[in-house]
């Protein structure tokens, strides 16, 4: 069955970076683009950034451009998110999903605390 694993969460200082990694399984990774999204407490779901089938293409939210960084790596099924100079409103919990409009499935989360 389709799975997505988010790892990589945790607690950063104001200014600091963490890196999320993304593994899948059960279908063919090289063939869908992928997307994270997070969810802050009270707030709804919203996209962080996506990225193409080749890795050709990427787009990102307002809000983390120039700070964030999605890659992925189709030979280990893993799509990454470095996160720099991150920032207290980046708290919240950052899911995995397979698909760029059409998001079909969607990992677990890993929390990602952004506090001094």
């Amino acid at each position: 069955q389709v799975q997505l694993v988010e790892s990589g969460g945790g607690l950063a200082q104001p200014g600091g970076s963490l890196r999320l990694s993304c593994v899948a399984s059960g279908f063919a990774f090289s063939n869908y683009p992928i997307s994270w999204y997070r969810q802050a407490p009270g707030k709804m779901r919203a996209l962080v950034a996506r990225i193409t089938t080749d890795g050709a293409n990427t787009n990102y939210a307002d809000s983390v451009k120039g700070r964030f960084t999605i890659s992925r790596d189709n030979a280990k099924s893993t799509v990454y998110l470095q996160m720099n100079s991150l920032k207290p409103e980046n708290t919240a919990m950052y899911h995995c999903v397979r698909g760029w409009t059409t998001l079909e499935y969607w990992g677990q989360g890993t929390q990602v605390t952004v506090s001094s």
